[in-house]
């Protein structure tokens, strides 16, 4: 089998940094978000909220992080590979603010195909705000739906995980994985 490339996404707070570590945890190759280390980097810079600043600068960076992310997952390996966010996530978030961004944003989304794509919903009972997190829990609520909408317009069938312990997503996962693959 070649790569699989598969995202788990979710509105801020839904798990998915959680979820990717127990995968990772149990032997699976992931990549990790990097919407925190682009955060920081700008507040080094004296940039509090990069995203709320200058959102086309952020997104930009981000795409260009996560192409990078993308390609380095070589077509010859064997097995599953775990994003935790993909470059779709970058339209999803400007479309919810409302800004435009440039046409190669969209084409780089669509050119550049993840095999399966599974979406964590808003889970209230963890969801916690914190220096890098500025979103309120209903905000986390809309960001999702323009997560499933926008991985949609990308014509990906989302796959819901299901709220619940860490162990029981991971197995919903490898299991719904073990169907396509």
């Amino acid at each position: 089998m070649k790569t699989k490339r598969i995202v788990i996404t979710g509105g801020p707070g839904s798990g998915k940094t959680t979820l990717i570590h127990h995968l990772e945890n149990k032997g699976y190759n992931c990549i990790h978000e990097i919407s925190r280390d682009v955060i920081r980097e700008a507040q080094q810079e004296g940039i509090e909220q990069l995203f709320l600043t200058n959102p086309l600068l952020f997104s930009q960076k981000l795409l260009e992080g996560r192409y990078k992310q993308f390609m380095s997952a070589s077509e010859n390996q064997k097995g599953l590979l775990f994003f935790d966010r993909g470059m779709p996530d970058v339209t999803a978030y400007m479309d919810y603010i409302g800004s435009h961004y440039p046409k190669n944003f969209s084409e780089t989304c669509q050119t550049n195909r993840y095999d399966t794509i599974f979406l964590l919903p808003p889970w209230k009972s963890i969801y916690k705000q914190d220096n890098e997190r500025y979103e309120s829990y209903e905000e986390a609520e809309k960001v999702y739906d323009f997560l499933l909408k926008g991985y949609r317009n990308y014509n990906y069938e989302v796959i819901e995980v299901p709220t619940g312990p860490v162990q029981d997503r991971c197995e919903y996962i490898v299991q719904h994985l073990k169907k396509l693959f």
